[in-house]
């Protein structure tokens, strides 16, 4: 195995709006690691999932923790439904059909969801709803680099809450500002051992950005499509259940995948509800890669292949043959940042000012969070932090 450092990286942020305004770029950012200053707030807190324990019980510490935060949360939800619908008819269905909905999915995911809802006191079809939420709507910034001496390094900017209740006074989208306080670090552990880490959304059970120590790093971004996830989500109210919830298959893998290559055949065979954007690092050279899935199979392989010169891979929401919407070009400033780097100076700073650099750091990002190791040796996590940057 050769000497490799994975760094998975989940960078979310608060920015000025103007970035949404093509063709606004900026000169990309410099010097921006280590976060300091008045927006930097500090690190986030680390809870333990014990496997181990009856699924009813497993987030029962870190729901207690953030109860008032999940209700707070669910409440905005509430508040944006009732304002598309005002007679309350919205939430009402959403109580009443979605606790239904519970007991038809995969093991463990519905019983931790109903041991949520048992703690927090929040109704459990809104847990669902809260739990089902980015199956249909993430926008991300995911990469994966090699430098030139075989270390490969992951990062992602998770993006949610766009169009999504708009806060006049803080100029801000109010379901992205809610979500901020349930950002966590979570180390899942069985027989007292580490299986895999996430940062995650207390009260969310799928994973979006995870870790397996010495084994791989994975992220997944939303892919747009017109099959997408609203139709699978409706298929499976329907009773057509044999594709997976993007998120409950990430954290599978995540648990379950003992290799790099285990990982990719997983996240490119499984029949899925939604389509996706796989992105995943190894612990070799040439270990990283985009899957582009429909709901049914995988489009595309997308690797890192240093003959081709292709020392990094990068994805936001657009299929990397396509051009992106003009409206949302995260792809093209990135691309220029790293371009400008280089392969020779690629590093953890370098590609946190990458990803520090508007608009790939946009108005609904949330949080930051680093993880380092070092090949099979000993792993070391390195600072995890929030911050608002506007």
């Amino acid at each position: 195995m050769g000497h490799c450092v994975l760094l998975t990286l989940a960078a979310l942020f608060t920015v000025a709006s103007t970035q949404f305004i093509p063709p606004y770029t900026e000169d990309c950012r410099a010097q921006m690691y280590p976060p300091n200053g008045p927006t930097f707030k500090g690190g986030v807190s680390w809870y333990t999932v014990d496997l181990d324990l009856p699924p009813s019980k497993r987030w029962s510490a870190l729901i207690t923790d953030k109860k008032t935060e999940l209700v707070n949360m669910i409440q905005a939800i509430r508040d944006l439904a009732n304002a598309f619908v005002p007679s309350g008819k919205l939430i009402d269905l959403v109580d009443i059909t979605l606790p239904l909905m519970v007991d038809t999915l995969p093991s463990p995911f519905g019983e931790e969801i109903k041991g949520i809802a048992a703690v927090s006191g929040v109704p459990l079809g809104e847990v669902v709803l809260f739990n089902i939420f980015y199956e249909v709507f993430t926008v991300c910034t995911s990469i994966v680099a090699e430098d030139d001496k075989g270390n490969l390094f992951h990062g992602r900017n998770l993006d949610f809450g766009l169009f999504m209740g708009w806060d006049v006074k803080n100029k801000s989208w109010i379901i992205s500002e809610k979500l901020k306080p349930l950002v966590v670090n979570l180390d899942f552990k069985k027989n007292n051992q580490t299986v895999f880490k996430s940062t995650n959304f207390a009260g969310y059970v799928g994973m979006l950005t995870g870790i397996k120590p010495h084994v791989f790093t994975l992220t997944m971004n939303e892919r747009f499509s017109l099959d997408g996830g609203y139709i699978g989500i409706l298929e499976w109210i329907l009773g057509k259940r044999d594709g997976m919830w993007m998120s409950f298959l990430t954290r599978s893998v995540l648990e379950n995948a003992n290799s790099y290559e285990e990982a990719k055949i997983r996240l490119a065979q499984t029949k899925l509800l939604a389509p996706a954007y796989f992105i995943l690092g190894g612990n070799q050279t040439g270990q990283g890669c985009i899957i582009t899935r429909s709901r049914l199979l995988s489009l595309d392989i997308l690797e890192i292949d240093l003959k081709l010169d292709r020392w990094y891979v990068l994805e936001t929401n657009y299929d990397h043959w396509k051009e992106p919407l003009f409206l949302d070009d995260r792809r093209t400033p990135a691309k220029k940042c790293m371009n400008q780097t280089s392969q020779k100076n690629i590093s953890l700073k370098t590609m946190y000012d990458v990803l520090s650099t508007k608009p790939v750091l946009n108005k609904v990002s949330h949080r930051s969070t680093f993880f380092f190791q070092l090949s099979s040796k000993s792993e070391k996590p390195a600072s995890e932090f929030n911050r608002d940057d506007s």
